[in-house]
This record gives C-alpha cells, structure tokens and sequence, in this order.
C-alpha cells in the first residue's frame, strides 16, 4: 500500500519522538542543529520524510523503539549536517556515514553494526511502503563483530566485595539495585522499570513480574536474599518504583550507573568502566561457574540464541587458560 502522508495518522508518541533534536531541520525553516547550520528540505520533502520516520517507528514498541528512535535521529541528523534528503540519499552517502561513525566518532564495531542495521530496517520500511523504489542501504558492509563479548563482566570475589559494599551501604537501593542486575540477570530499564505493585507469588514462590523486550512479560523468582534486598529498598511504600532515586522519583540508568560506580570505588573493584550490564554479564558467568548447565542459564538470562550466552563466557575462558600463565610458570625460575 503507497504511504500516503494525507492518510496517516501519527499517534502523540509518534510525535514526540520527532521533536526538538531533529525535527528543527524537518521544518522549513532553518534552524540550527546540533550538528550545525542546515539547510531546510522542501515542505514536500519534509513532510514526506516525517511521515516515513513515524511509521518506521510505530512498528516498535517500549524500550525497542526508544533505542530505534535515538539511532536513527545519529542518521538524519548527519544526514542534515551533510545537507543530504535522506529520501534521497544513495549507497555511497551510507557508506560514508559508516565510515564517519568508524573514523570520526570512532565507535565500536557492534555499535555501528546496530545503527546501520537500524538505517536498513528504516529503508526497508520505505520500501515496503513504496516510498521509495529500492533502498540505499541494502548493500550497507556491516564490519565485523567478534563472537565473544568485549565485557568480561566481575569475577567472583569482585562480585562478592560489590555484594558486600550494597549491603552495607547508607542507601537503601543500593543493595537492591546490585541484587536485581547481579542476582535476578535483570537489564537495566527492567530494574528501573519494576514497581512495588508487579511483586507477587506464583506457586509457592515470590516472584516479580518483569516486562523484558518487546514487550513480554516474564515471572522471575525471587531468592531469599534478593527478596529481603527489595523488601529493605520498598520499606513502607505500598506503590510507586522499587528503585527511586535520591529524590524519590523513578532511578535511571544514568542515576544506577553513578551508584554503581560509587560502590565499585567503595568496595576497591579496580575495573576500568563500571556499568549496568556488567552486573548482568557476571550473572551468566558466575552461574556457569556454580555449575548451572549453559541450556538453563540461556534461559535464566532469557537468551534467544545459546550462542549468546556462551559469547559471554568465552572471553572470560580465553583469559583464564592463555598460554602466557603456562610460559610464565615453565620460566618461574629465571623471573
């Protein structure tokens, strides 16, 4: 069916999403971008360009289409930079735009692997929408993501010390906070995410009722511990964020990664970025290490693939069995 923009309705978070970061240089006029000076496409084009954006992303939903939103605003907003109707671009200008998220902002390959995926997906949607004939990024080279995860994530006793310094922390949260990313495998805007109101029981057990991505609700057991985590972090709220920050409003990712932090440099971790997933890394791999098998820790950390979970674990095992420990020790005597 041809996309027609007279036709279309854009819900409010529809519009929402096309505000101040790049809509200032879908309008007419000329404004300024944080990019720069850009000149405006025709009212035509404009108007064209922010339809086929809201109905891209009006096949997302929740988290999935915040991050959607954030990569493809990188997209246009280079695009405005570069003075290019992205309804209009062609191979090269996406081969350049890879090429300036590879050597100017010197992103890792994943990254610019997941935001060209992003700009694919978008011209795809154009062209299922006729939109356009034939998309620009269909032969987008995509560089090369290695199999293993770059995070190593925590080892044992770091885990520990982390587990020990919540704890013990003036914050309430804090312990609760460690608990649900390191002990429950939580991603973070599920941590964050998560109100007194989804805790519950399901036969015999306590559980949370966690909306993971896309949308899905998953029940997940709460251990002993982490249950008693929550109970100190809930008090004698009865609704409302189980994680609040210090203000009492809902905790971000930004507001957990600055306490995490702040327990790191408490308990003595010596690593050099401490974030959010670095908690849910070291869940799988300190599972696999308690001798959980790699089918049920897949499912704990509620992988699509095997292969992801064991991504996880094979860096940590490449540096654990190196070849340098074994030199070292058949050189122990001259060193």
């Amino acid at each position: 069916m041809t996309l027609d923009h007279d036709h279309v309705r854009t819900s409010a978070a529809d519009r929402s999403v096309l505000s101040a970061g790049w809509r200032c240089w879908l309008k007419a006029d000329v404004r300024q971008s944080t990019m720069g000076t850009v000149e405006p496409l025709p009212d035509r084009s404009a108007e064209l360009l922010r339809v086929a954006v809201a109905a891209h992303l009006g096949r997302y939903s929740g988290q999935s289409r915040v991050h959607t939103e954030s990569d493809l605003r990188v997209f246009l907003s280079w695009c405005a930079h570069h003075d290019i109707d992205p309804l209009a671009a062609r191979r090269a200008d996406v081969d350049l735009f890879v090429r300036w998220l590879q050597d100017e902002r010197q992103f890792k390959p994943s990254t610019v692997s997941r935001r060209l995926s992003v700009v694919t997906c978008f011209y795809r949607t154009c062209v299922i929408d006729t939109v356009l004939d034939a998309s620009p990024a269909a032969y987008g080279r995509k560089p090369h993501v290695p199999a293993e995860s770059p995070t190593l994530g925590l080892s044992h006793l770091q885990f520990e010390a982390m587990l020990v310094a919540a704890r013990t922390s003036a914050s309430q949260c804090d312990f609760a906070l460690v608990a649900m990313l390191g002990l429950l495998g939580l991603r973070i805007f599920e941590a964050c995410g998560s109100n007194i109101g989804d805790l519950g029981e399901e036969h015999g057990h306590r559980v949370l009722r966690v909306r993971g991505k896309g949308g899905k609700m998953v029940l997940v057991p709460l251990p002993p511990a982490v249950g008693r985590a929550i109970d100190t972090a809930v008090g004698d709220r009865s609704s409302g964020p189980i994680l609040p920050n210090g203000r009492g409003r809902r905790m971000d990712r930004h507001a957990a990664t600055r306490r995490l932090r702040h327990l790191a440099a408490t308990a003595r971790v010596r690593i050099r970025r401490m974030h959010p997933h670095m908690l849910r890394h070291t869940f799988v791999t300190t599972m696999l290490d308690a001798g959980v098998s790699l089918r049920d820790a897949q499912i704990a950390a509620r992988h699509a693939d095997p292969r992801t979970t064991m991504g996880y674990d094979r860096a940590r095992k490449n540096l654990d069995r190196h070849a340098n420990y074994i030199l070292a020790a058949y050189m122990a005597a001259g060193t």
